[in-house]
């Protein structure tokens, strides 16, 4: 099922009328619908920035109080064996994590890619049913 979000960041009638309404009942409401309309794609970069700039945080702290990702970090429970699978699972989880963090942005271009070759499609048609109408070249842009 094809779908597209409502309100995202473009000119679309939805994020206008909000626009509109925010800054009618309270304008800096308006003025972060305005913002998100203008800066709205770069938002998906910067949470992703956010959020790796917060888990680095949390882990040093971890290391700090002994629950790190390093092996010298973690307290010794007495058992070797067990030290031992601890260490090897957490390590296997890691690199899944790793996979998981690697696939995820792979499918985030993937999405991108679509949206671009959509919104490119659509453009084409437009121009097209605005040649076959008759109304010529738009002023500045070849003919194709």
């Amino acid at each position: 099922m094809n779908q597209s979000a409502l309100i995202r960041p473009d000119w679309t009638p939805a994020t206008i009328a909000l626009m509109v309404l925010g800054f009618v009942v309270f304008w800096p409401l308006g003025l972060a619908m305005l913002a998100y309309i203008i800066f709205g794609d770069r938002l998906k970069s910067f949470r992703k920035d956010a959020n790796d700039t917060v888990d680095g945080m949390f882990a040093s702290c971890r290391s700090a109080f002994g629950r790190g990702k390093g092996p010298a970090f973690r307290r010794a429970t007495g058992n070797v064996a067990f030290d031992d699978w601890r260490d090897a699972e957490l390590s296997r989880l890691d690199e899944e994590r790793r996979k998981l963090d690697e696939m995820r942005e792979e499918f985030d271009s993937y999405v991108r890619e679509l949206r671009r070759a959509k919104d490119q499609e659509e453009f084409d048609r437009f121009m097209r049913e605005r040649r076959s109408e008759g109304k010529g070249d738009v002023p500045g842009f070849p003919a194709t």
